[in-house]
């Protein structure tokens, strides 16, 4: 099968400019519903419908699907412009596009089952290896497991699954397992500070069968064109290194979700200079100066991801496989980046004063959102920064996935 079931919309010869005017359109609906998902806890039906509408949630899909195939670069692009409405609604995005992207991955099986039924098939994941026991059997792969934020799970069709498989207490394999809905449980234990109407709730697991063009060796997709699903997606974006610019995406939401702010705080200021006269806000030096802080914080980390991308994109495009220097160094600039989205959301929302406590003023959603998220291991400078540390100074990197 290599076209949209019957009925399915097609997104195919959507051009790069459109599809981005179409995520920035949804921004003023996405803001206006950002406090009723938040009560929901989950993508509001209304939303979903949007991304299905416009296609967004297939942008790095192959085309001979349906999908408009873009560039590596588009995983930063097109979450940044969602989080910019809604954080949790760019998080979303961000997981389910690059699950159409890791579907490519995977054997033509694999492809058939999923697309071939629906090509806009929602597909949740659990990326933590450690989370997931499996052990090979006649076949496939016997797992078991419990794997928390997972996003969207709530309305997914399947999940892709991380999985350590041992033979005895040795470590011989770590799979990617792609189950259907049927096959395991959802717990609904998601009551959180930030990032609320994501629906990350925890996956349950127990002795499922996976046959084995289902479970995707990690060790496949490390960069290059070694990957089940070669021959059929030879486009240059399905070589960059899964491991190390895996996380970009949601990178990309943290940079708009410091946008938002800015903007909207720009708003603010702007709205209080013109009511009271005597004292106009935007004329206060120091005013100025967390404006000027936050923006050249939120520039320069947008610019970082895009640049990692463009640059892996480029590596991909010679089929060529980057070092494990440079694969940490993606790994290490995404930290630095998210780590300045954090600090220019703080600013601005000191600058709030008392507004900022108010469930009312959006400024205080954008600031829990940005902290949630920042307590993604993907964010974390203390082991991006030591392991890209390590091998500048020429250490011993032991990391099978990488």
């Amino acid at each position: 099968m290599n076209a949209p079931a019957g009925g399915t919309r097609g997104f195919a010869g959507v051009a790069y400019d459109e599809a981005l005017e179409r995520a920035r359109g949804l921004v003023p609906a996405l803001r206006e519903r950002a406090a009723r998902g938040e009560a929901a806890r989950i993508l509001l039906d209304e939303t979903a419908a949007d991304l299905h509408r416009t296609g967004l949630l297939r942008t790095m899909q192959p085309r001979r699907w349906g999908g408009m195939e873009f560039d590596c670069v588009a995983y930063v692009d097109f979450p940044y412009e969602l989080a910019r409405g809604c954080a949790s609604t760019g998080w979303n995005a961000a997981n389910l596009l690059i699950h159409h992207w890791m579907l490519a991955l995977f054997d033509e099986r694999a492809q058939e089952e999923v697309w071939g039924a629906n090509p806009d098939a929602l597909i949740a994941s659990g990326i933590a290896y450690p989370q997931g026991q499996g052990r090979a059997v006649d076949g496939g792969f016997s797992i078991s497991g419990r794997w928390n934020f997972s996003s969207c799970v709530n309305i997914a069709d399947w999940n892709m699954l991380a999985v350590t498989v041992r033979d005895g207490e040795r470590v011989i394999d770590h799979r990617m397992c792609l189950l259907h809905k049927s096959q395991y449980q959802i717990i609904d234990d998601w009551q959180v500070l930030g990032m609320r109407s994501t629906g990350s709730m925890t996956v349950v697991a127990k002795d499922v069968f996976v046959p084995e063009h289902r479970a995707l060796c990690a060790y496949d997709v490390r960069g290059g064109d070694g990957f089940p699903g070669a021959r059929g997606n030879p486009n240059p974006v399905y070589r960059v290194p899964l491991s190390s610019l895996g996380g970009h995406g949601i990178g990309g939401v943290a940079v708009g979700n410091a946008q938002a702010a800015l903007e909207l705080s720009c708003d603010a200021v702007k709205e209080r200079s013109t009511n009271y006269t005597a004292y106009r806000m935007r004329d206060f030096q120091a005013v100025q100066l967390r404006v000027g802080a936050a923006g050249a914080r939120i520039d320069a980390a947008r610019r970082i991801l895009r640049n990692d991308c463009l640059e892996a994109q480029e590596i991909a495009n010679r089929n060529v496989i980057a070092d494990a220097e440079r694969k940490l160094r993606f790994k290490r600039n995404l930290a630095f980046a998210a780590s300045l989205c954090t600090e220019a959301v703080d600013i601005l929302h000191a600058m709030a004063g008392a507004n900022g406590i108010y469930d009312s003023y959006p400024i205080q959603r954008i600031f829990r959102d940005a902290h949630a998220l920042a307590g993604h291991i993907s964010f974390s400078t203390d082991a991006q920064f030591s392991a890209w540390g390590l091998a500048a100074l020429d250490g011993e990197i032991v990391s099978p996935t990488l």
